[in-house]
C-alpha cells in the first residue's frame, strides 16, 4: 500500500488536489511540482513525455500504485504513451489517469448548444488533445480553443487579482469568443486557471458556463476508485498528504500555500 501520487509541472495541480482531498480526505497524497523545469506548456512533446515518465517512475518507487496527472500539458504531450507504451512494461497492475478525460466527460453534459471553448497552455492548445477527446465522445460538438500564454504567469506571479490580469483575461476572452459566437461553455484547461475564475467570470458574458477541473477531476477519481477496488485497496488510508519539488523547497511552500489554503511544509528531491 501507498499514497496516491499527483503530478503537475508546477503549482497548478495542486488546484485539483485540493478538491481531489476534500472529496476523498481519507486517502494519503504525495505531491510533486518539477518546478525547476517548469513550465511544460511551451516544451516539445518529447520533452514533456520524458520528464513526466520520469516523475512517473519516482511516484512508483515511492509505493504508488495510482497517479495523477494533475497538469493538461503532461496529460495531453504524455498520458497516452505512458499509458499504452510504458506501463505493460513497467508494472501492468499501476495506473496513471489525466485530467483531460473527465473534463471532456463532464461537458457533454453541461453545453445545450454543442459549442465549446477551451482556454490552455500553448502546448494543451497546439496538441489539440480536448478536440481530439471530445470529438470521440460527443463528435457532434464543435470546439473552439485559444492559447493563454500570460495566465499561468500572473496566477505565479501573484496578479491573479491585479489590472494587468483584468487586461489578459478580457483580451484572451474576447478573442476565443470571435472565434465561435455560439460558445455556451468554456473548458478552464489549466490547472492554473481556477485562481482567476473570479476575472473570468467577471468579464465571461452572461449565460456561458465556465468549467473549472478541481470538482470534476476530484469526483471521478472517486467513482474510478469504487470501480476498481483492486487499485482503491492499494491506496493508504492516513490522510497525510505530504509535498515535494525539484526546486527551492521554501519557495514552493510559500506558493503552495496559496493554491490549498493552508500552511504547506515542502521536501526537495530531485528526479
Amino acid at each position: 500500500m501507498g499514497p496516491i501520487g499527483v503530478f503537475d509541472s508546477g503549482f497548478g495541480g495542486l488546484s485539483i488536489l485540493r478538491e481531489i482531498r476534500r472529496v476523498l480526505p481519507q486517502y494519503d497524497y504525495l505531491f510533486l511540482g518539477d518546478n525547476a523545469r517548469a513550465p511544460y506548456g511551451t516544451r516539445s512533446f518529447q520533452l514533456v513525455y520524458e520528464f513526466t515518465l520520469e516523475a512517473v517512475k519516482h511516484f512508483f518507487d515511492q509505493g504508488c500504485s495510482l497517479v495523477i496527472l494533475a497538469c493538461n500539458t503532461a496529460s495531453a504531450k504524455a498520458l497516452r504513451s505512458i499509458q499504452q507504451r510504458d506501463l505493460p512494461v513497467i508494472d501492468p497492475t499501476r495506473r496513471v489517469l489525466g485530467v483531460i478525460r473527465p473534463t471532456v466527460e463532464a461537458v457533454g453534459e453541461i453545453s445545450q448548444s454543442g459549442h465549446v471553448g477551451v482556454f490552455g497552455t500553448p502546448g494543451t492548445i497546439a496538441s489539440g488533445s480536448y478536440n481530439i477527446e471530445i470529438a470521440k465522445l460527443h463528435p457532434q460538438f464543435k470546439v473552439s480553443g485559444h492559447a493563454c500564454p500570460m495566465w499561468v504567469p500572473l496566477v505565479e506571479n501573484c496578479e491573479s487579482e491585479g489590472e494587468g490580469a483584468d487586461y489578459f483575461v478580457k483580451k484572451d476572452i474576447n478573442a476565443l469568443l470571435a472565434m465561435d459566437g455560439d460558445i455556451d461553455t468554456v473548458i478552464l484547461g489549466c490547472t492554473h486557471y481556477p485562481l482567476l475564475l473570479n476575472k473570468v467570470k467577471q468579464f465571461m458574458p452572461q449565460g456561458i458556463n465556465v468549467v473549472s477541473q478541481g470538482d470534476i477531476v476530484a469526483r471521478s477519481l472517486a467513482d474510478y476508485l469504487q470501480r476498481h477496488p483492486e487499485i482503491e485497496a492499494r491506496c493508504s488510508k492516513g490522510g497525510t498528504c505530504h509535498y515535494t519539488t525539484t526546486d527551492d523547497a521554501e519557495k514552493f511552500s510559500a506558493m503552495a500555500s496559496v493554491f490549498v489554503n493552508e500552511d504547506v511544509k515542502a521536501q526537495k528531491i530531485k528526479l
